[in-house]
């Protein structure tokens, strides 16, 4: 596959101002990141929804589409933001009862209303759109828990940025690697993946990380070995992701989930590694870190 100079510059110039608006929230404060990843959040549902309908040839009703993007941002905020999610009572009937505790009952009630009574919505359908509450919102739960959880110190900042300069930096070598020498077919869900290129991406990924964790000062205090797992697990499962949303794509039958990013597509284009890598990274800095 031959390097495209014009897609290249496209790409390099949005995945620069990318990286910006990322920084920006994950660095500034809690409102710039709880601004960023609920955009995220709710970009990914409507695009993820979009391709819910294409694949079931069907129309999902508008309130019924809200519905499942605030259900999945109220698990975001129970799961993720521990801080605002605390346990603080309300008095039902005589009864205290947390927010958090409230908060799954509405949603869960909620869904059980929708699963019986919208009969319009084909069966798989359904399935489809809770499926996105784990595919979409817990994920995202889980990478903003990772950083509120540690009471928003530089480790965890230090954590997110590390997963996701790594899922940058392997689908930016992966697509520069494959470029220029990329000649074996990696898998008929995205015809455009080499195994060079996806070889190549991963490898590039873990000594790049590897080597900003041992250089900058602020990511010394994480050992090395983690730098080198938790960029192994993000080229592993970020190339699972994005072969996940290619997959939904091709039976879509459409190019790009959206096209907010000229030349990455949309924000399922630019998330579908993330959504997959930051589960199994929060899992092994749980149980290992």
């Amino acid at each position: 596959m031959a390097l495209n100079k014009e897609t290249f510059k496209t790409r390099s110039l949005t995945a620069l101002v990318f990286v910006v608006v990322m920084l920006a929230g994950l660095l500034w404060n809690f409102w710039a990141f709880f601004i960023l990843f609920s955009v995220v959040h709710f970009g990914c549902w409507f695009e993820y929804l979009q391709l819910v309908e294409k694949i079931n040839a069907t129309k999902i009703d508008t309130l019924v589409k809200y519905f499942f993007a605030v259900c999945g941002f109220a698990l975001l905020l129970v799961i993720g933001f521990q801080h605002i999610s605390l346990d603080v009572f309300t008095t039902i009937g005589g009864y205290k009862i947390s927010y958090k505790l409230l908060t799954w009952l509405l949603m869960l009630a909620g869904l059980a209303m929708v699963a019986r009574q919208n009969k319009q919505i084909p069966a798989k359908a359904k399935w489809m759109c809770f499926a996105g509450l784990l595919y979409i919102s817990l994920s995202l739960a889980l990478l903003t828990n990772l950083r509120d959880s540690i009471s928003f110190t530089d480790l965890g900042k230090i954590y997110v940025c590390g997963i996701i300069f790594s899922i940058w930096i392997n689908d930016t070598m992966a697509y520069l690697v494959g470029s220029l020498i990329g000649k074996t077919p990696f898998s008929k869900i995205s015809p455009k993946k080499t195994w060079e290129g996806t070889s190549g991406g991963a490898i590039l990924c873990v000594v790049v990380i590897s080597l900003l964790g041992m250089i900058i000062p602020v990511a010394k205090v994480i050992e090395v070995k983690h730098w080198i797992a938790i960029a192994a697990i993000c080229a592993i499962f970020g190339t699972i992701g994005d072969l996940f949303e290619s997959k939904l794509k091709r039976v879509a039958n459409v190019k790009d989930s959206g096209s907010f990013m000229p030349g990455h597509g949309g924000f399922l284009d630019r998330f579908d590694s993330l959504l997959i890598a930051s589960p199994f990274v929060w899992l092994y800095i749980k149980l290992f870190v």
